[in-house]
């Protein structure tokens, strides 16, 4: 089996639905289906029942109090039979009909990258679609990673990784999967392959979303865990500088310009620290 589908869910009925629909009008049939349901009261479980036929033998699905979104997602990610693993929670929609074709055709032209990734439509409050392309095949470096981070739903990722990189962080609340991104990309040795293909359609009114000021201190505490302290005071002091001096690369007289300025300053400073000596 190339692919399991992970959705977990949790008292969203009718964001289970959408997803269960989605995953169900796949041209492809040659993935799995893994739903993790966290006790659900509001008949997700019924939702379930009623798409689980579409899938024959290709699903199963559990039903159980869970701690929490990542431990469920660990659930699913045991459960996986698929050589990669993708998570569409409840509410998210695959793009397209065609959509698992084309990135087993992807995954197929780039080698079998150990991780893959494409587009996410993001779906706003507003009813607005604007269109995530990632790092959209640009090299992800720690400045790139500190303050984004590489879009989740949709990704395939090899499930030999969680073995080789851990599982996700249970403890944490909403940036456990940035985290693992963190460790199996930046810190690890893993190159993520990129096809512009809109993959998944992302429901923006998540945890993730919408607890701005929970997701940074999470982060922070895992990056003052994770990398060295001295990388890290340089991150902070230079960052600022470094994202002016990129944007100004955008327009080469004004970079050319500023440069110039420096050079002048420069030198002056070195005529004037030479005329001190003098005295």
């Amino acid at each position: 089996m190339m692919l399991t589908i992970i959705t977990i869910n949790r008292n969203n009925a009718a964001g289970l639905e959408k997803t269960m629909k989605s995953v169900a009008s796949q041209t492809c049939s040659d993935f799995e289906y893994v739903v993790i349901d966290g006790a659900s009261t509001d008949g997700s479980v019924p939702v379930i029942r009623q798409f689980e036929p579409l899938f024959q033998d290709r699903m199963r699905w559990v039903s159980e109090p869970d701690t929490g979104i990542y431990n469920a997602m660990n659930k699913g990610i045991r459960m996986a039979a698929g050589d990669y693993v993708q998570f569409m929670n409840s509410g998210d929609c695959l793009a397209g009909a065609d959509v698992i074709t084309r990135m087993y055709e992807a995954l197929r032209e780039k080698g079998f990258p150990s991780i893959l990734y494409g587009n996410m439509l993001k779906e706003m409050p507003d009813g607005e679609v604007r269109r995530d392309r990632g790092f959209a095949g640009r090299e992800i470096t720690l400045k790139g990673f500190i303050r984004g981070s590489l879009n989740h739903s949709p990704a395939h990722i090899r499930k030999g990784l969680f073995s080789q990189y851990g599982y996700y962080d249970e403890r944490l609340k909403i940036v456990s999967d940035w985290k693992w991104y963190l460790q199996a990309i930046v810190l690890g040795k893993e190159k993520p392959a990129y096809t512009d293909l809109d993959v998944t359609l992302f429901d923006m009114t998540g945890i993730s979303e919408t607890n701005g000021s929970l997701r940074e201190e999470e982060r922070r505490k895992e990056l003052e865990a994770l990398i060295p302290s001295g990388i890290l005071t340089d991150y902070d002091r230079w960052h600022e500088d470094m994202e002016r001096a990129e944007r100004l690369k955008r327009y080469p007289w004004a970079y050319k310009l500023t440069c110039f300025l420096e050079r002048c300053l420069f030198k002056w400073e070195k005529k004037k620290l030479r005329e001190t000596i003098k005295r």
